[in-house]
């Protein structure tokens, strides 16, 4: 142990002002490696009362112990430790898998560890002696990286998948098909239960989920929402728990997973049903044992994630025909909600239309010109069989085309007749919808899919059924 490292930091100085200019930090977790007793307990003084768990560790040996045990958000790492130093112990966990953001401290201003602790990963470096608003700024400057690197993955996610963020605060429509929906995610955002939404296509299952999170003590961190049956799954279990360096070929460099970015948040995983059987294994035992352990990494790491899962298929013949684990199902279905197809709530169809064209109108550049009574009228006695997503395209159809007193009688007739499908079957419609996607994608079945809201695999299974 070098003798400067009994130097305590100068006394907590401005404290008020830093709980407020570093706020937000109530739900973060923070362990301290450091075997001078004084350090280890100014800084557990220091960051206590601002976090919700500061751990305290003298050795590599105990830190790894209480690693495996807890997630933390950051990680204080004194480089002069007996038989490691920090920054080796820091270049063993970062092959191990682990990704938690660490502040190496140190009593020399050595260049040569400086470069070697940011090589290793270390997210900053501080020279001992510091005073506390040093590392109060350092361990900000930490957790505001964190939340935009989060950020910033998923709204690049939602931008490729063009997330439809619509009702997030709640489901639109009053009607009595939607009430209890309303009530039971207004219940279960105040738990940490897995729950499975079920419903067709279009239902607003995401929607659902969205707002269950919203509402929910977790929505200061993210929802991470994945489209399980539009993952290739030789990829599926390294987008979801994340991979080291050299785990198989093309893994040039470590990648955190999904359920890295969902931290402390909530992962949505819809149309769950398509999961692998192998893939169904792990992730029952992720949600029995709440830990990950990435490709080719040699420990398990503690993840504290709310799981939301949904499928549009039924899950119990799923079950019974071998292709779904029951296990799984009992595991995740806890709760159940189940979102009622538009046809089931037609008194919905005006407060959507409206809430799609002042959504949709802005982001055309376009008057937001609502369907007239005539339309809305066809919209009731039509079937839907794309639910709420079909009726936002329809708007969007309808904005693009122009105002309503642009268009003909003639005209209007036409996408009456289009709405109402005529005398065709609902098999036929919902035949006709798909076949046109699909064309209109240049045959891509991937994005056609993503177009109407459902997996590849469903998408071939009815080309298939059609001779398409």
């Amino acid at each position: 142990m070098n003798s400067a490292s009994t130097t305590i930091p100068a006394a907590p100085d401005a404290d008020e002002s830093f709980t407020e200019a570093f706020g937000g930090w109530q739900h973060r977790s923070i362990l301290i490696v450091d075997d001078e007793p004084g350090m280890r307990s100014f800084l557990h003084r220091t960051l206590a009362s601002r976090c919700s768990r500061v751990e305290t560790a003298e050795s590599v040996e105990e830190a790894a112990v209480l690693l495996g045990q807890h997630h933390f958000d950051l990680i204080i790492l004194d480089n002069s430790l007996p038989g490691k130093s920090g920054v080796d112990w820091l270049q063993e966990i970062r092959t191990l898998g682990l990704h938690n953001d660490v502040v190496l401290i140190t009593a020399f201003a050595d260049l040569d560890i400086a470069i070697r602790a940011l090589r290793a990963g270390a997210a900053d470096f501080l020279l001992k002696p510091f005073r506390v608003n040093q590392i109060l700024s350092a361990i900000g400057r930490c957790f505001d990286r964190a939340h935009l690197r989060r950020e910033n993955f998923v709204l690049r996610r939602e931008l490729d998948q063009h997330a439809d963020l619509a009702g997030v605060e709640g489901l639109v429509g009053n009607s009595a098909a939607l009430e209890p929906i309303r009530e039971a995610i207004k219940r279960l955002a105040t738990v940490t239960s897995t729950v499975m939404i079920t419903g067709e296509s279009g239902t607003g299952k995401e929607i659902a989920a969205r707002a269950m999170h919203t509402l929910s003590n977790r929505s200061s961190n993210h929802f991470v929402p994945i489209n399980c049956g539009a993952v290739a799954p030789e990829i599926i279990e390294s987008e979801l728990f994340g991979h080291v360096k050299g785990a198989f070929s093309g893994a040039a460099s470590s990648r955190e997973g999904l359920f890295f970015y969902a931290q402390g948040g909530t992962l949505f995983l819809d149309e769950v049903a398509e999961l692998p059987l192998a893939m169904q294994v792990k992730l029952l035992r992720v949600l029995e044992e709440k830990k990950i352990r990435p490709v080719g990494a040699e420990r398990e790491i503690p993840v504290d994630v709310r799981v939301i899962a949904a499928t549009n298929r039924n899950v119990e013949e799923e079950v019974r025909e071998g292709r779904f684990r029951q296990d799984l199902y009992y595991r995740l279905n806890v709760v159940q909600i189940h979102m009622p197809p538009l046809r089931e709530r037609i008194d919905d169809i005006p407060a959507l239309s409206a809430y799609f064209v002042r959504q949709l109108a802005q982001q055309l550049g376009v008057p937001p010109h609502a369907p007239d009574a005539t339309l809305l009228k066809a919209m009731g006695s039509y079937a839907w069989p794309g639910n709420v997503r079909e009726l936002r395209n329809l708007i969007e159809r309808w904005l693009i085309l122009g105002t309503m007193s642009d268009i003909s009688a003639g005209q209007q007739r036409k996408i009456e007749e289009q709405i109402t499908g005529g005398d065709m079957t609902l098999e036929a419609v919902e035949k006709r919808h798909i076949l046109k996607v699909l064309d209109e994608a240049g045959g891509n079945k991937t994005e056609a899919g993503r177009r109407l809201g459902i997996s590849r695999k469903t998408l071939e299974r009815k080309c298939a059924e059609w001779g398409v």
